[in-house]
């Protein structure tokens, strides 16, 4: 492998450690304007989307470039299919942030659950560490840091039960105010969906250190795809 090619496969990472810290920017803020009520901040987060997707298309360019020209040998092949696909978790990621940006522009001024949202910040908390630890473990190329990260997702969805419980028991005693249940519903599978999309990168990154595909967070977490 020529020096050259060495210096892409770097730029690589570093274009795909700025979209992961975009998005996770994209994340923090869409949460900040629900808990905190603020729309005009849901509203930029929403309108800063167009920057993540032409960070991601440009990337996914970049590796179908370097796959097609540079004629990579296993291990680079293995480094750039796995930053290709998941920029497409990423890219996926920001599209939730937007969606939890546009339930805060929908939701009433009606007095809000409090409790719930405590439990909603919570949730963030393990979520927010998972994308932080995600991209730890892909700099250092770090499979064990991957699956511990990917381990969070069980916490993740346990909150996620736990906020739809909560959230039913409320509409079902206050069917007057019923409409901010669903949002809270709403915002919780959004952010379940994030430690999803940031399981799929930790499995990205046990295939690049090992060449292998898994699935984490399941009883074949361990077999061949």
């Amino acid at each position: 492998m020529n020096e050259d090619f060495t210096q892409k496969l770097r730029a690589l990472e570093m274009q795909f450690l700025e979209l992961g810290m975009m998005v996770n920017v994209a994340v923090y803020r869409a949460v900040q304007g629900f808990t905190n009520h603020d729309k005009r901040l849901a509203a930029e987060v929403i309108a800063g989307d167009q920057q993540v997707n032409a960070r991601q298309m440009q990337l996914e360019q970049k590796c179908l470039e370097l796959i097609a020209l540079g004629k990579p040998m296993a291990s680079d092949l293995r480094q750039v299919v796995a930053a290709m696909k998941s920029s497409s978790d990423l890219e996926r990621i920001g599209d939730h942030a937007v969606a939890i940006a546009k339930v805060t522009l929908r939701m009433p001024d009606t007095p809000r659950v409090f409790a719930i949202e405590s439990q909603i910040g919570a949730m963030f908390a393990v979520v927010r560490q998972m994308q932080d630890g995600v991209l730890d473990a892909y700099v250092h190329v770090d499979a064990h840091g991957a699956r511990r990260v990917a381990a969070r997702d069980h916490r993740v969805n346990r909150d996620k039960t736990a906020i739809y419980r909560a959230s039913l028991e409320w509409m079902l005693q206050n069917q007057d105010a019923v409409e901010l249940g669903p949002d809270y519903l709403q915002v919780a599978t959004y952010l379940e969906r994030i430690a999803d999309y940031a399981t799929n990168v930790c499995e990205r990154i046990v295939y690049l250190q090992t060449g292998k595909v898994v699935e984490l967070n399941s009883s074949t977490d361990d077999d061949d795809f």
